[in-house]
């Protein structure tokens, strides 16, 4: 499987111990809090090396934002995700960079890694899980075509919206 994915500006590629400070830093704040955040740094790096370990046991996983032509350290994290309690396969995301939200950047990440779930992993059903409130992700699941299925339940139970991807044309 392709573990590198280019886009028209940006490089995903699977998660590395380069990428711990800013997943850190992200975790520590309150923009965190649409992905169960803030955490202590005990629980951020636990998050952190679930993202890379997902990738080591399945092949695949989260892939690492990085701006082409700018330092080789992760903006944010985008990609399937399918851990043994999921019900369905997810594509989920978090820009880490306050600074670069806005810019398109998680919806060009999003669609790549949807597309390469899709192409190379054989994924028909695609959900994103997003948290009541984080408007910016729900937008971003509706300008990417998802759209908000209550039949669809959340793993663990919680509270969530579940958004499902148009299947692929």
């Amino acid at each position: 499987m392709t573990a590198v994915i280019e886009t028209e500006r940006l490089i995903l590629r699977k998660p590395a111990a380069r990428d711990w400070p800013v997943c850190e830093a992200f975790y520590a704040s309150n923009r965190s809090s649409g992905v169960g955040g803030p955490k202590d740094k005990g629980d951020a790096w636990r998050a952190f090396a679930m993202f890379a370990g997902h990738w080591d046991l399945l092949g695949f996983g989260l892939f690492a934002i990085t701006l082409k032509g700018g330092p080789d350290v992760s903006i944010g994290i985008a990609g399937p995700f399918y851990p043994a309690d999921w019900h369905y396969h997810e594509i989920g995301w978090h820009i880490w960079d306050a600074s670069l939200e806005g810019k398109g950047i998680a919806y060009e990440a999003a669609m790549a890694t949807r597309d390469y779930a899709r192409k190379e992993l054989g994924w028909g059903l695609i959900v994103s899980d997003i948290a009541h409130g984080n408007d910016r992700s729900v937008a971003l699941a509706e300008r990417m075509g998802a759209v908000l299925d209550p039949d669809l339940k959340y793993p663990d139970g919680k509270p969530c919206l579940v958004y499902r991807h148009p299947e692929a044309a």
